[in-house]
C-alpha cells in the first residue's frame, strides 16, 4: 500500500474525536453519559456522535447501560489500559511517602495527576482516624479546576499552557457551578500560599488541602491532597498538615528526579 497521508486514509479529526468522546465516557464513570451531553462537550452534532458511539459499542469500547440509555467506557477500554500499568511509575513512586502521611496525618490521602485538560485520581490511601473520607474514586476524571487537586495542577503550569486549559474547559467548569473569575482567583492565591485549601470539599461537612509535586522547572507533575471532615481540617489546623504534606511531597520529588536523571 502506497505512502499516504494519514488524513486522507481516515483523518486525524476522526480520531480525535474519537478520543474526545472516549474520555467524556471516561468521565461518566459508572453513572454514563447521555448522548446530548456528550454532542455538547464534544461540540459536535448529535447525529455524528451517534454514529461514532454505535462504532465504539461494536468494538466493545462503549456501552450503552439499558436501564438509563447512557454510555459508560466498555471492556475492552478498560483491559487496554491494564496492557501499560508501569506507565504510572509516580504512583509506584509516591506510594511509601503517600502512606507515611497517613499514619502522620491520620487522614486520607489522594494522588492526582493530569491528564490532557483533565485531572484523574490514580491512588487513594486510608489514615488511621475513624472516620475516612473515600469521597474520590481510583480513576476519577475531572476538568482541571474541579477540586484542590485539580486546581493544583492547573495553578503551577506556566500561565499560557493554564490558561489554555481553562478556555478549553470553560462549558465544562460552568456545569460544575465554576466561574472563570472564581477559578482565577483560587490559582492567584495557591501560587502565593503554594497550596490549595478549601473548607467545602467535595463532599458536605468536609475539608481538603491539597500541595503539587513539582519537577525541576517548577511544573506541576501530580498532586498530594488531603481530605477530612471539617472538624479535624479546621484553619489552625491546615499549616501543620501542610507542613508534613510538604516533606512527603518532596520526597516523591527526590525519588522522581533521581530515576529521571
Amino acid at each position: 500500500m502506497p505512502n499516504v497521508p494519514v488524513s486522507e486514509v481516515g483523518g486525524t479529526q476522526s480520531i480525535r474525536r474519537v478520543a474526545t468522546i472516549l474520555r467524556i465516557l471516561a468521565a461518566g464513570q459508572d453513572i454514563g453519559v447521555r448522548v446530548t451531553d456528550i454532542a455538547e462537550q464534544a461540540e459536535l452534532n448529535r447525529s455524528t456522535v451517534h454514529r461514532m458511539l454505535r462504532a465504539l459499542v461494536e468494538e466493545d469500547l462503549a456501552e450503552q447501560v439499558a436501564a438509563t440509555r447512557r454510555y459508560v467506557l466498555g471492556r475492552e477500554a478498560t483491559l487496554l489500559g491494564l496492557a501499560r500499568r508501569s506507565v504510572f511509575r509516580i504512583r509506584a513512586v509516591a506510594d511509601p511517602y503517600l502512606h507515611s502521611l497517613c499514619l502522620k496525618s491520620g487522614d486520607s490521602v489522594f494522588l492526582t495527576i493530569r491528564s490532557g485538560a483533565d485531572s484523574i485520581c490514580v491512588d487513594r490511601k486510608t489514615g488511621t482516624h475513624p472516620i475516612q473520607l473515600l469521597s474520590v474514586e481510583i480513576g476519577v476524571r475531572r476538568p482541571l479546576g474541579v477540586g484542590v487537586g485539580g486546581l493544583v495542577l492547573l495553578a503551577f503550569l506556566p500561565e499560557a499552557e493554564s490558561g489554555q486549559f481553562l478556555r478549553k474547559n470553560e462549558a465544562r467548569l460552568a456545569a460544575h457551578g465554576i466561574s472563570r473569575h472564581v477559578i482565577d482567583d483560587r490559582i492567584a492565591v495557591a501560587r502565593k500560599k503554594g497550596y490549595a485549601y478549601t473548607d467545602v470539599g467535595v463532599l458536605r461537612g468536609t475539608r481538603a488541602v491539597s500541595l503539587p509535586v513539582l519537577n525541576t522547572d517548577g511544573r506541576a507533575i501530580a498532586a498530594v491532597t488531603v481530605s477530612s471532615m471539617a472538624a479535624r481540617l479546621t484553619p489552625a489546623r491546615v499549616l501543620d498538615v501542610v507542613n508534613l504534606m510538604r516533606a512527603q511531597v518532596e520526597g516523591i520529588a527526590r525519588s522522581l528526579g533521581k530515576i529521571e536523571n
